[in-house]
């Protein structure tokens, strides 16, 4: 319903605090389910995929309230007394499926569906549930519903033959009440992981290693309740710097942790951005036109995050030379490519790589977000052409962005967001 209008050609200049991340949010928020008492979690984004957790955790029998204000969450777990997880809300958000750990840790059962998301490649959930089937849970798979019973959960060896991020939280959260201690081998090590295991510890929980590709967990009987307050999120931090060097500005970002974005870091001084760095801020400038990059590969933290591929392929688009991007992690995620052959960029794609020839301007036109990350690259070219762009299907787009054109004018980007009224009046008739 609603399209983003951006007027392109102006250079972002000015100063931006990030907000919480989306990722570390969404396993935080499933795991306050393990929690005796309230929970208190800061730093939460106003986004459609809070939206969908926060009544999915209402349709448990949670009491859950989003403070706008302070962006804080308060969530009361104490009268929760449903296991089923609706379908419809599952098939709004995959991260759905981060209930099933905790779920299953405090009834015993859960009964879930096969997740939504973005249409960005297959992304089963049979690590998740293999892993928790070697806890000691029966898993029955009927048709696309899925019923996980397990009156014990007993520590065990867990070992990831991927390092699914999806897959060492959900098995994290279903270990933290099991009898004795879990090991996962071949475990994520994204900050978002360490992110969980910080909050887990703040409740009671026994768990190390995050960060690393063996986590240790060691069975407690009760979690508490707390207070905690979500990190920054480096892919919100990534597009900012991108667009920054995409549109060549000149940005200081604030309330991010750099150690986080150590990849995108090196990508874009090799393409001649200049980036300083401080404890929890960077200042991002981009005083000529790009360089190309010979050659970036797309694979789990802490090389190059997929998250923030089509946002870099902007940049490459307007770079000097010719450039190459490998995407490994998921198979469907070039489809912002035509799009931005629309703006007039020069891409190929073969199987798992695009091949990016620059070229020295992109021109606005109406476009198309199809999932999250393509729809926050589209911005970005919108920025950056010469004219006027018109992105569509910005609910993509705000799953992971806190009102992106809010953040980027802040910036002296001219976007705003448009609402088809007459879209409005159709569908309360």
């Amino acid at each position: 319903m609603d399209k983003l209008v951006i007027e392109g050609g102006t250079p972002l200049s000015g100063t931006i605090r990030i907000h919480g991340a989306k990722n570390a949010a969404l396993p935080i928020l499933a795991a306050s389910l393990l929690a005796e008492e309230p929970v208190a979690i800061r730093n939460v984004p106003r986004l459609l995929d809070i939206e969908v957790m926060l009544d999915i955790l209402r349709e448990l029998g949670c009491k859950a309230r989003y403070d706008n204000d302070n962006r804080s969450v308060a969530v009361d777990s104490t009268m929760a007394g449903s296991s089923h997880i609706p379908e419809f809300l599952m098939r709004q958000m995959r991260s759905s499926v981060f209930l099933t750990g905790p779920l299953l840790a405090r009834f015993g059962e859960v009964q879930l569906y096969q997740p939504g998301g973005c249409a960005i490649g297959e992304r089963k959930i049979d690590l998740h549930l293999r892993g928790l089937a070697a806890l000691g849970a029966d898993i029955q798979e009927k048709g696309s519903r899925i019923v996980c019973r397990a009156p014990e959960l007993r520590g065990t060896e867990v070992i990831l033959d991927f390092p699914s991020v999806g897959a060492t939280e959900n098995i994290m959260m279903a270990a933290v009440k099991a009898k004795g201690r879990t090991v996962i081998v071949g475990a994520a090590r994204e900050p978002e992981i360490q992110d969980l295991q910080n909050f887990l510890n703040r409740m009671g929980a026994r768990v190390r290693g995050a960060g690393t590709d063996t986590i240790q967990i060691d069975g407690v009987e009760s979690l508490h309740g707390g207070e905690y307050e979500i990190i920054p999120d480096r892919i919100v931090t990534g597009t900012v710097m991108v667009a920054a060097a995409a549109t060549r500005g000149e940005v200081s970002i604030e309330g991010t942790q750099p150690a986080h974005l150590t990849s995108l870091i090196h990508v874009l001084r090799r393409a001649g951005v200049q980036i300083e760095i401080g404890n929890d801020i960077m200042k991002v400038g981009a005083y000529a036109r790009p360089k190309a990059v010979e050659r970036v590969v797309t694979s789990p933290y802490p090389a190059f995050p997929t998250d923030l591929q089509a946002q870099l392929m902007v940049m490459l688009a307007l770079s000097e030379g010719v450039s190459l991007i490998k995407e490994t992690v998921f198979e469907g995620r070039f489809k912002h490519v035509d799009e931005l052959c629309r703006m007039g960029a020069d891409i190929r794609v073969d199987l798992n790589n695009a091949f990016i020839r620059g070229v020295p301007e992109l021109y606005g036109t109406s476009v198309e977000a199809t999932d999250l990350r393509a729809g926050a690259a589209l911005v970005i070219a919108g920025l950056a052409a010469q004219g006027r762009t018109v992105v569509e299907q910005v609910h993509h787009i705000d799953r992971g962005y806190d009102r992106i054109e809010e953040m980027f004018a802040r910036l002296g980007g001219q976007i705003i967001r448009e609402t088809n009224e007459r879209e409005i009046v159709h569908q309360a008739r």
